[in-house]
C-alpha cells in the first residue's frame, strides 16, 4: 500500500512538471509575439535557401535599422532545409527558391496544426556560368539537357564547337547542386522536365556561391547558380529555349517579360497565418524599400503593382 502511495505521488509530480513545462512553452510562444509591444527584442528565425541566403542577410540587417525591436536571424541550408524546418515549427519563416510540395505542406499542417502561407517576395533569373576564358556565349535548353540530364550524349566542349583554353582534353565538368536545393530541383525540371534526372558524376556543392567560384577556378567547367552570385571572374551565357531560336541573357528585364527561359518566383512561408511582427517584416521586405535592396544585391525586384504599398516596419 505505501508502495502504491509513493507511485501515485511520483505520478503527480511528475504529470505536474509536465503541464509547468507546457505552460512554459506556451509562455515563450506568447513573449516572441509580444516582445515589441513589452520593449523586448522579437526574434524571427528565417531559413532555407542558399539561393536567398546573401539577399535575406542584408534584408535582416536593413530592417533591424527600421525596427530595432526586432531581430531577424538568418541561416541557410537549402530550400529542402527550410522547409523541413517549418514542419517541424522550428523557424517562423521559410525562404524558398520552388514552390513547396503539396506532401510538404501536408506535413506541416500534421505536425504543427498551421497551414503554410506563400509570399511572393521577389523574381532570379537561374543563370548558366562558365569560365570567363570559355568561348562559348550561348546555348539552349535542349544542349543543356544533352549535357546535365540522364542519357544526355554531350560530353565534350568540342561538340558545341567550342575550344577551350586551359581544358587540354576538352571533357566537360558538370557543376550542380545537391538534391535538398530548391535550384537544383528547378533548374533539373526546367530542362529535363518533371520526369526527367540528372545523370551522374557532377560535382554536387552544398551553395549557390559555392557553384560559381568552382566554375571560376576550372577551365572546363559549368554550372548553375542564382543571378545575384555573378562577378567578373565568370560568364554567364545567354539561353534559347530551342536550338536555333534568339538566346536571352538573364536580366531584370528578360526574366520579368519571360524572354529568358529560366526565370523563377522566390518566396518565403511562414507556420499559418503571421503573427503581428513577421507580417510587419514580410510587409516590408515587400515594399519599396524591401524590393530595392533585392535589386541591389542582384535579383530581379517584384512589378510595383504586386509591392505592398505602406509599409512600416513597425514603426508608425
Amino acid at each position: 500500500m505505501r508502495l502504491q502511495t509513493k507511485l501515485y505521488k511520483c505520478h503527480a509530480k511528475y504529470a505536474l512538471l509536465g503541464a509547468v513545462a507546457a505552460l512554459a512553452m506556451l509562455a515563450c510562444a506568447k513573449k516572441s509575439d509580444n516582445a515589441s509591444q513589452q520593449g523586448e527584442t522579437a526574434i524571427i528565425q528565417n531559413q532555407g535557401s542558399d539561393t536567398m541566403l546573401n539577399l535575406a542577410q542584408a534584408w535582416a540587417e536593413a530592417y533591424h535599422a527600421v525596427a530595432p525591436g526586432v531581430s531577424v536571424e538568418v541561416s541557410g541550408g537549402g530550400s529542402g532545409t527550410g522547409i523541413a524546418a517549418l514542419i517541424n515549427g522550428t523557424v517562423d519563416i521559410a525562404n524558398c527558391s520552388r514552390k513547396m510540395h503539396e506532401e510538404e505542406i501536408k506535413r506541416a499542417q500534421e505536425n504543427t496544426g498551421q497551414v503554410p502561407v506563400e509570399f511572393l517576395v521577389g523574381y532570379d533569373a537561374l543563370a548558366v556560368y562558365v569560365n570567363k576564358d570559355n568561348p562559348l556565349d550561348e546555348i539552349s535548353l535542349e544542349q543543356l539537357g544533352g549535357i546535365f540530364g540522364e542519357g544526355g550524349t554531350t560530353t565534350t566542349w568540342s561538340q558545341l564547337g567550342v575550344s577551350v583554353p586551359g581544358c587540354a582534353k576538352e571533357e566537360i565538368i558538370r557543376v550542380s547542386r545537391q538534391s535538398n536545393s530548391g535550384t537544383y530541383e528547378y533548374f533539373r525540371e526546367s530542362i529535363l522536365g518533371k520526369t526527367g534526372d540528372f545523370k551522374l558524376g557532377s560535382r554536387d556543392m552544398n551553395g549557390s556561391k559555392d557553384v560559381v567560384d568552382l566554375v571560376e577556378h576550372t577551365p572546363c567547367a559549368i554550372g548553375y547558380s542564382g543571378l545575384g552570385y555573378n562577378t567578373p571572374n565568370v560568364k554567364m551565357l545567354r539561353i534559347a529555349r530551342h536550338t536555333g531560336d534568339t538566346a536571352y541573357p538573364p536580366s531584370v528585364e528578360t526574366a520579368l517579360n519571360h524572354t529568358y527561359p529560366i526565370a523563377r518566383p522566390l518566396l518565403m512561408y511562414s507556420s499559418g497565418k503571421p503573427t503581428e511582427v513577421i507580417q510587419n517584416y514580410l510587409n516590408w521586405v515587400r515594399s519599396d524599400a524591401g524590393q530595392k535592396i533585392l535589386e541591389e544585391v542582384g535579383y530581379v525586384p517584384l512589378p510595383a503593382t504586386e509591392r505592398i504599398a505602406s509599409a512600416t516596419g513597425g514603426k508608425e
